[in-house]
């Protein structure tokens, strides 16, 4: 998980993606580590998830991949199965991160009120996703919830793009920012693969400004 971490740190943004046809993950990914992102959070918003981190680990196996959207055991199995690094949830359901700490692969849930730290705490994790993070207060809420916990990291996810991403990023303790405006669903399913990579070249920049 340290590791992991590091790596987030690095590299600040997580692209979340929804394909509807797998295959296209596989253009998408290349656009996207060649324009200086190699991680895709690839989200179980569809039925085609497990088979698009597959397909995305063959083509890509020095990518960080983690499957989003995860809610239930079975989706966690599927998604280690396929290839996935990680786990990405949407609030925090404490029998998910326990899957997912029996199958030995890290999870992020999500989070946005001091009750829910807490049961994530209980269980071990000290990375939590913040979401939907802005319209749960954004960085005024983020600053004011990680005051009491001291050794809590978060990742934010839900209306963040280039014109607020700095601002998060520069609280120390935030390892990196969810985001979807440049793997926008309307370019994947258009398969404007030009239009990605030109986003994802800006969003680099910018956040390494």
């Amino acid at each position: 998980m340290k590791q992991m971490i590091e790596q987030l740190r690095q590299l600040k943004i997580v692209p979340v993606i929804t394909v509807e046809r797998a295959e296209d993950i596989i253009p998408l990914g290349k656009v996207l580590a060649d324009n200086g992102l190699p991680i895709a959070e690839i989200t179980f918003r569809s039925s085609v998830a497990a088979e698009a981190i597959r397909l995305l680990r063959e083509a890509q196996p020095n990518m960080l991949i983690g499957a989003g959207t995860v809610l239930n055991r079975e989706q966690v199995v599927a998604a280690k199965q396929a290839g996935a690094d990680f786990m990405v949830s949407p609030g925090f359901n404490p029998n998910t991160v326990k899957a997912c700490q029996q199958l030995n692969i890290p999870i992020i849930p999500g989070v946005n009120n001091p009750s829910a730290i807490e049961g994530a705490m209980e269980l071990g994790l000290k990375l939590l996703k913040f979401f939907p993070a802005e319209p749960s207060g954004g960085l005024p809420m983020i600053k004011a919830i990680l005051a009491p916990y001291t050794e809590l990291q978060i990742m934010p996810t839900g209306g963040i793009g280039p014109n607020n991403i700095r601002d998060y990023l520069a609280v120390p303790r935030i390892v990196a920012c969810g985001g979807s405006w440049m793997v926008s669903k309307a370019l994947v399913d258009n398969r404007n693969w030009q239009e990605i990579g030109r986003l994802t070249r800006e969003a680099v920049d910018l956040v390494n400004a």
